[in-house]
């Protein structure tokens, strides 16, 4: 090549090469990122970038954008970029003043990968200066990625489990009532065949002949008087009333063999069934009835005020005091149920006989087998396909083997009984948590509340969410590592230490946390110990480890142990 060639080639390259730098480099030192290292928040790592361009640095006609960029091995993630532009640009960037230069601040969000534990943040350009292209170097800004929250996704959430509403034994109540006649204190056989006592009297027979199944608590009988007219008369009146109604009642007693004491007492005027029965009547200016009779504390003055009222409001001579002339009669017993052992055995002879709530409870708290369990929960669905429990539970199994897609469709099915069940709301919420999506999950655990695991799993979501302190106080008193990342990604690591020694079921993932604790609050000897105790359960740990930002201030100590 000839010499005049060559000259003229560096010539070009040297004016190319002017051309390219006249807006110069921008440093490191042009640059502050806010957190650093980043941080993983919410499935997002948010970094604010304050930048600053030198004095006599923007070119009038020179416009430049600013592109963050965070690098992984394998890929890169591109930012929200910001325009700025030299004072004679007609655009919509921000303008930067050239003799005096700029301050600027910007803000952006990129999706976090796992690859980003190990990552570095540029800021990249895009310049020109009038019409031509400007080259601007990139500039590393930030490094590396704190992703402790993203531990969430290999903590446990315990999916909600649909109770059962067995008792053994229930407590039960049958009633009668005996009206009387004005100033009277006769039994009325027309009282005696009433309906109420027909079944008071069935109900005695049935406890007698079936003690194996009923027990009797108590046999009451309490006698009244209206209280209109004189005291004197109307206690002893409650009082014939109380014996002769007491006396019908062991009578009946004596007619099925039966041996029980009756309680009785009497009431000589009744004015608590008085205001209840004129406060629930249609009765106009009731509220002033009850308030005047309330004025009046001795009984000769309320029964001058009743006589009074009676005259003048016929409704409560007709309607209101015949029914306080009474007695009644209480029959208390339990009804008891089958026993654990009882209900066992009537699976395994006939389980059509189970009751919904037998089967429930059974397979909820007698069987421990997972393939049992299944075994009643779908015996369940076929006897009362009508109850979404069962499903549900099927579901919560599910969750907990790692089966997302059957556990849909059991939730699914529960969901189509019962839309509004807590459980149901809770565990799809859980699922769709798991499967990345908050905003499914916000919308189904706002009908969850009531679930038994409703608080873990909202404490779950608000650690997605990075609403760190409010997920320690969703999760308040669980002794889970969900409950210990909450904690320390809210910076109370006193109680992440405590929920941490008290995991029943501790795993790899609770030594890891323990290390991550070691390393937040500078325990050395605690951090190797628990990282070696972490990857010797999960070997998958080491790689994660020897990344791990947490780790970064003690890569001695921990590099024979994660190699």
């Amino acid at each position: 090549m000839k010499k005049s060639q060559i000259f003229m080639l560096v010539a070009a390259s040297s004016v190319a090469l002017t051309s390219c730098s006249k807006l110069g480099k921008l440093g490191a030192e042009n640059f502050n990122v806010t957190p650093t290292p980043l941080e993983a928040i919410g499935g997002q790592v948010p970094a604010t970038i304050n930048g600053t361009f030198p004095t006599k640095y923007m070119k009038k006609k020179a416009t430049v954008t600013v592109i963050p960029v965070l690098k992984y091995e394998g890929g890169e993630a591109i930012g929200q970029s910001a325009t700025f532009q030299g004072e004679k640009v007609e655009g919509n960037g921000t303008t930067i003043n050239y003799k005096v230069g700029g301050t600027y601040t910007m803000k952006t969000t990129f999706p976090y990968q796992d690859a980003m534990l190990n990552s570095e943040l540029y800021a990249r350009f895009e310049a020109k200066k009038g019409k031509k292209t400007v080259s601007i170097p990139e500039v590393k800004i930030g490094y590396g990625v704190v992703a402790t929250s993203q531990l969430l996704s290999r903590c446990a959430i315990t999916p909600a489990l649909a109770p059962d509403a067995w008792q053994r034994i229930i407590a039960h109540k049958q009633e009668a009532n005996i009206k009387f006649l004005i100033n009277v204190a006769t039994l009325r056989t027309s009282e005696l065949k009433s309906v109420s006592i027909k079944e008071l009297v069935a109900v005695l027979k049935e406890i007698n002949d079936d003690q194996e199944t009923r027990a009797l608590q108590g046999i009451e009988v309490s006698a009244y008087a209206s209280p209109d007219g004189k005291y004197d008369f109307n206690e002893k009146l409650a009082e014939k009333r109380q014996k002769v109604s007491a006396d019908y009642m062991q009578k009946e007693l004596k007619k099925i063999k039966m041996q029980a004491e009756v309680d009785t007492k009497f009431t000589a005027e009744d004015w608590e069934g008085f205001q209840q029965l004129v406060s629930q009547s249609n009765l106009q200016d009731k509220d002033v009835i009850l308030r005047v009779l309330s004025m009046y504390q001795d009984p000769e003055e309320r029964e001058q005020q009743i006589s009074n009222m009676s005259e003048v409001y016929t409704d409560i001579k007709d309607g209101i005091l015949p029914e306080l002339r009474r007695a009644r009669l209480i029959v208390n017993y339990d009804v008891i149920g089958r026993s654990d052992e009882q209900i066992l055995a009537q699976y395994k002879d006939n389980p059509a006989k189970l009751s919904v709530e037998e089967l429930v409870y059974g397979a909820n708290k007698l069987v421990a087998d997972k393939a049992t369990k299944k075994d009643w929960y779908n015996t369940l669905v076929k006897q009362y396909p009508s109850d979404y429990r069962a499903l549900n539970n099927l579901a919560q199994m599910a969750i907990e083997e790692g089966d997302a897609e059957t556990a849909k469709k059991y939730l699914q099915k529960a969901q189509s009984i019962n839309k509004s069940a807590s459980e149901v709301n809770t565990n799809l919420g859980l699922l769709a948590l798991k499967s990345g999506d908050v905003k499914a999950a916000e919308t189904y655990l706002a009908a969850g509340s009531g679930a038994n695991t409703f608080n873990e799993v909202m404490g779950a979501l608000n650690v997605a969410k990075g609403n760190y302190t409010q997920a320690a106080n969703n999760m308040k008193g669980a002794k889970s590592n969900a409950a210990a990342l909450a904690q320390i990604l809210a910076k109370d690591y006193n109680s992440a230490k405590s929920t941490l020694n008290s995991i029943k079921n501790a795993d790899a993932i609770t030594s890891y946390l323990k290390a991550v604790l070691a390393a937040r609050t500078g325990d050395t000897g605690a951090l190797a110990s628990n990282l070696k105790n972490a990857i010797q359960q999960d070997a998958t740990l080491a790689a994660r480890a020897a990344k791990d930002l947490e780790f970064a201030k003690y890569a001695s100590t921990i590099k024979d142990i994660v190699k």
